[in-house]
C-alpha cells in the first residue's frame, strides 16, 4: 500500500511539471534554467510561467476538492454512482450565472464582469445549500434527500432553458463557455482562496474519518457505536457543499471527477476503509485533473479544449477498464 502512495506521489509531481512546461508557446531549456537558478526571466516567458503555475495549482485545488466531495457524498448515501454536485449545488451555481448572464438585460445590465459571474454562482451555491440543509432538517433522510438535490438541479436547468430560450445569442455563447469549465481565469488572491477552504474542509473531514466508516454500515449500527448521525450527515452536507460550490464558483462547473476518483481509488487500493481511500483520492483526483488539463490546453496548437469535455473522455473509459478487469 504504502508503494502505491509513492507512485501516486510521483505522478502527480510529473503531472504538474508536464502542466507547466507544456503549452501553446514553447518555452526555451534556457528560461528554465534561469528560472532554477533565480536569475533574471524575460518578461514575456515570466508571464506565461506564472499562467501556467497558476492555472496548475487551480487543477490540483479543483482535483482533490472534488474527489474529496465525491467520496464524501457516496458514503453519505452509500452510493457509487453520486457524485459531489448529486445535492443540486452545480445548478444552483449554474442558475445564479444564467440570471446574470442570460437574465441581464432583463435586469438592466449591460456589462457582466468575471468578478460578477463568480459571485453570482457562489450565491447560487450558498441558497441551494441553505435549501438542502433545511430540506434535510425536515425530511432527516437521506433518501429523500438525493431525490430532492436530484428535482433541484433538474428545476434549475429548466429555468436555465427558459432564460437561453429569450437570450441573445452572444449571451448565450458566454454561458455555455462558463458551463465548459475553465481553470485558467483566477488570480493567486482568489488561489489562495481556494486553497484555505480545501484545507479547513480536509482537516474536518480527517476528523470524522472513523465516524464516517462506522456510517458505511448503516444508520442503526453507528447509533450503537456511540456516533452522532446527524450531526455527522449535516457537517458532511455542509463541507461537500463548500467544497464544490467553491470550485464551481471559481472554475464553472468540473464533470465526472468527483464520481470517477473514488471508483478509482478503491479498486487501486481494493478496500473500503475511509481512512486509506481519503488520501489516496486527493493523489488521484489531483493526477487526473492535472493530466486532463494538460491535454485540454493542446499543446504546441494555440486552441484550449474544454476540460469538462477531457475530464469525461479520460476518466469514463479508465473506470470501466478498472470495473472490467476486477471482473
Amino acid at each position: 500500500m504504502t508503494k502505491k502512495f509513492i507512485i501516486l506521489s510521483a505522478l502527480v509531481i510529473l503531472a504538474f511539471l508536464l502542466n507547466v512546461w507544456l503549452g501553446s508557446v514553447w518555452i526555451p531549456k534556457s528560461v528554465w534554467s534561469d528560472l532554477f537558478h533565480l536569475r533574471r526571466v524575460d518578461a514575456g516567458y515570466a508571464q506565461i510561467i506564472n499562467f501556467r503555475l497558476a492555472k496548475a495549482v487551480t487543477a490540483f485545488l479543483v482535483g482533490t476538492g472534488l474527489a474529496t466531495g465525491g467520496l464524501l457524498m457516496q458514503s453519505l448515501f452509500r452510493n457509487p454512482i453520486v457524485g459531489p454536485y448529486v445535492l443540486g449545488l452545480s445548478s444552483g451555481a449554474g442558475l445564479g450565472v444564467a440570471i446574470l448572464i442570460l437574465g441581464s438585460s432583463a435586469l438592466g445590465f449591460t456589462f457582466v464582469s468575471d468578478f460578477g459571474i463568480t459571485l453570482a454562482a457562489s450565491l447560487g451555491s450558498v441558497i441551494s445549500l441553505l435549501l438542502i440543509i433545511s430540506f434535510y432538517y425536515k425530511v432527516k433522510n437521506t433518501t429523500n434527500l438525493l431525490i430532492i438535490g436530484l428535482m433541484m438541479g433538474i428545476f434549475s436547468g429548466a429555468v436555465v432553458s427558459i432564460l437561453s430560450y429569450f437570450t441573445q445569442a452572444e449571451k448565450l455563447q458566454k454561458y455555455v463557455f462558463w458551463s465548459m469549465g475553465n481553470l485558467g481565469n483566477n488570480s493567486w488572491t482568489q488561489i489562495v482562496i481556494l486553497l484555505i477552504i480545501n484545507i479547513l474542509s480536509f482537516i474536518i473531514v480527517l476528523s470524522m474519518l472513523k465516524q464516517m466508516n462506522a456510517l458505511l454500515l448503516g444508520e442503526n449500527y453507528a447509533r450503537s457505536m456511540g456516533v452522532p448521525v446527524k450531526r455527522v450527515n449535516y457537517i458532511i452536507i455542509v463541507v461537500t457543499g463548500v467544497l464544490t460550490g467553491s470550485i464551481t464558483a471559481f472554475v464553472g462547473p468540473i464533470a465526472f471527477v468527483g464520481l470517477a476518483v473514488p471508483h478509482l481509488s478503491k479498486r487501486i487500493f481494493k478496500t473500503q476503509l475511509l481512512p486509506v481511500l481519503f488520501p489516496a483520492g486527493i493523489l488521484i483526483g489531483a493526477a487526473l485533473m492535472l493530466f486532463c488539463d494538460t491535454l485540454a490546453q493542446v499543446p504546441g496548437a494555440i486552441i484550449t479544449l474544454p476540460i469538462n469535455s477531457i475530464t469525461v473522455l479520460m476518466g469514463a473509459p479508465l473506470v470501466v477498464y478498472l470495473i472490467y478487469k476486477s471482473k
